[in-house]
């Protein structure tokens, strides 16, 4: 399966197909404090409404009538409005708080999780930049759009009925010419939405490349200076910082578009109302107490339209982001394992056969052509032939971190199409001449092998990885922290903790990439040792760079070009002549060309 790195399609979901992805993904877990929260905002819209009908007695029972009785009831009944709605207020608040950032939590443990069992053709596919950018931008973007955007929703339109309503109670016609002008908003403001959303969808893709560019910098900074190149790396990053000024101002922008729409529209239906009800009032049609509860309501439901109108925008950002992280969940892995799939034994045999294997990283361009092997339980395989020739794709086909394009690979006869990828994996054991360490304790690296391990068996594997001393020397020993990918530490060192690590999994198929490349002279004989030690009665797969350390393998497959070209004991591929022989001759060659020579006598 080929993933390819490109920008999404921006709005290919509509609004509404988002909106109830989102409920149902994300609200439906949380719909008491939904149901909550939503009785808190009709308290506030109560309130809000009721806030602009006291102003009828107000006016006309207290400043007109001048009944004093009125003043106190007046009085406190605006006070419990206002109390009332100020603890509404808190609880609507602090209950979509909870539910955002909830659903913040959920989808990036959520992402997380589904992307963990992605192919590594993906990850070599998408930048781990871009990926950080999902959790970090898109879904906070997408709080957005599920909590503030139903918060704004339900706050704002309850309020603006509980004051229209007030309205119509006061002055039906009043309340009609007020908001004939309002539908004549509707449609910039659909407009200016879906600008936004394509906006922001562009501005997401720039923050994602620019968060990858930081971190390969940042990761390779030894080559960056070692080259001189940090006016390069900073035009780059200058470049990508003014694309996202651009998309942001533009943003900024179209979100400020709604202001004069609404306030334009806004002042037009005050000023008519003003004039129409003014001259009612002096003609004693209505009286003064119900213009100005009227008035009141108008300019009190002025403001939630205007967030209503702004409201759409903030909603299409957070879709923006949505539709990213939709994307990432809706890819599925080419690695998949079947509803019958069954468990591999544990500890397995270990006999590995692969039948006539062909496999393409790209199309068109195979990297095994028709690969056949049998590989006895218990036995050391070493593959070896010039890099790009195929061996470290034959590694990675038997743990199937791909899937093959034609033939089988078997291991004790089981498909690995076929079985439980979680006992195919606890059954191998990698090392590889790319040492990944984490960062975390000199201890927790090693037990990565296998949580839970004792102390003794921990120590156990440094020791015979050759790594104890050196670790004993650390400031903290066990418990010093190797730092970001391990650069706290030698190369050499690396590596022998990544050999502790599988020495201590013990699995009964062992891979081994490069896996003493790393080391000095010294190191690699105690370390290839205890991998001697390991390999015994193991089956195991060594590609070597050194031709020396694999000598003593059962057989040897020489690879070229995607295929086998040669197989055999050292013995017999030396006596025949072969590719294996003029690889062994060169690097006795190389190796004899940095020797001194000897001292002449006198």
């Amino acid at each position: 399966m080929e993933y390819h790195d490109e920008k999404p399609a921006v709005g290919h979901q509509s609004t509404s197909i988002l909106v109830r992805r989102l409920a149902r993904d994300n609200l439906r877990h949380y719909w008491r404090q939904l149901v909550l929260a939503l009785f808190c905002m009709a308290v506030v819209s109560l309130t809000t409404a009721l806030s602009a009908y006291l102003m009828e007695p107000i006016v006309n029972d207290v400043f007109i009538a001048e009944n004093e009785s009125m003043l106190w009831w007046v009085s406190g009944a605006v006070f419990i409005t206002f109390m009332a709605k100020g603890f509404a207020s808190y609880g609507q608040s602090l209950l979509m708080s909870f539910v955002g950032l909830r659903i913040i939590a959920d989808n990036q443990t959520r992402l997380y999780r589904h992307l963990i069992g992605m192919d590594l053709g993906f990850f070599h596919s998408m930048p781990s930049g871009r990926l950080v950018s999902r959790f970090l931008v898109d879904i906070n973007h997408m709080r957005v759009a599920v909590s503030n955007a139903l918060t704004g929703f339900g706050k704002d339109m309850l309020s603006l009925i509980g004051l229209v309503s007030v309205m119509f109670i006061q002055d039906w016609q009043l309340a009609l010419m007020a908001f004939f002008v309002f539908p004549a908003a509707v449609y910039p403001i659909v407009r200016l939405g879906r600008r936004m959303r394509k906006v922001t969808a562009n501005t997401q893709e720039e923050t994602g490349l620019f968060t990858a560019i930081l971190d390969q910098s940042f990761a390779g900074i030894r080559v960056v200076k070692a080259y001189g190149m940090e006016p390069y790396e900073t035009t780059r990053v200058s470049g990508l910082v003014e694309r996202i000024f651009a998309l942001t101002i533009k943003s900024a922008r179209i979100r400020a578009l709604s202001s004069p729409i609404m306030e334009t529209l806004g002042g037009t239906a005050v000023s008519v109302v003003i004039v129409y009800g003014g001259y009612r009032v002096i003609h004693q049609n209505l009286d003064p107490g119900s213009f100005f509860s009227f008035i009141t309501a108008l300019l009190l439901a002025y403001e939630p339209m205007k967030r209503l109108a702004n409201l759409n925008a903030s909603l299409q950002e957070g879709l923006a982001g949505a539709q990213r992280l939709f994307d990432l969940l809706d890819m599925k892995s080419s690695i998949q394992e079947h509803a019958d799939a069954k468990p591999l034994s544990t500890p397995t045999d270990g006999a590995i056969t692969l039948e006539d294997v062909k496999f393409s990283y790209d199309e068109g361009h195979p990297a095994l052509n028709g690969v056949s092997m049998n590989i006895p339980a218990g036995k050391t395989i070493a593959l070896v032939g010039p890099s790009g020739a195929g061996k470290s794709t034959i590694l990675n086909l038997i743990p199937r971190f791909h899937d093959i394009d034609s033939g089988v690979i078997r291991i004790d006869g089981n498909d690995v199409r076929d079985v439980k990828l979680e006992s195919l994996y606890a059954n191998i054991a990698l090392v590889s001449q790319e040492v990944t360490l984490f960062d975390d304790t000199v201890r927790a690296n090693i037990a990565y092998g296998k949580p839970g391990a004792s102390e003794a068996e921990i120590e156990d594997a440094a020791h015979h990885a050759a790594a104890l001393e050196f670790i004993r020397e650390l400031p903290s020993g066990f418990d010093t922290m190797v730092g970001e990918r391990g650069v706290k530490l030698s190369g050499g060192q690396r590596q022998r903790l990544a050999i502790a690590r599988a020495i201590l999994k013990n699995a009964p198929i062992l891979l081994l990439d490069e896996a003493t490349s790393a080391l000095d002279t010294e190191s690699e004989r105690h370390v290839q040792a205890a991998l001697d030690h390991l390999m015994k009665d193991r089956t195991t797969l060594v590609i070597a760079h050194r031709l020396s350390t694999i000598v003593d393998s059962d057989v040897i497959y020489v690879i070229q070009n995607g295929r086998i070209v040669e197989q055999g004991p050292h013995d017999t591929l030396l006596a025949k002549g072969g590719a294996y022989e003029k690889l062994y001759a060169l690097q006795f060659a190389s190796n004899a060309a940095h020797l001194p020579a000897p001292a002449e006598e006198d």
